[in-house]
């Protein structure tokens, strides 16, 4: 299995979306829905913002870690047996 730079580098940048999209996309609509609420009530006070939306992505990176945890783990697993493999075999260029 021949991995290169421009693979694990890729891949990274893949699991850092596929990680954070979720909590941006909660916090985009619960900030939406409060912006929402502001509007009809005229009620324009920033930390009604930023409250909810703070709980909304705390609870989702909660409800996400495990998922989140174990595909950080076999990605680590995969870069370190893939530095192991450049270790022992020498140089790729």
């Amino acid at each position: 299995m021949d991995v290169s730079t421009f693979a694990i580098l890729r891949e990274t940048l893949e699991l850092l979306l596929a990680i954070a999209l979720p909590m941006l996309l909660v916090g985009l609509g619960v900030g939406l829905l409060v912006s929402i609420l502001q509007a009809a009530t005229q009620v324009q006070e920033q930390s009604l913002v930023f409250v909810p939306k703070l709980l909304a992505i705390l609870a989702t990176f909660y409800y996400m870690a495990p998922w989140s945890g174990q595909k950080l783990i076999g990605f680590v697993r995969v870069v370190f047996a893939e530095m192991a493999r450049v270790g022992t075999e020498g140089s790729v260029f």
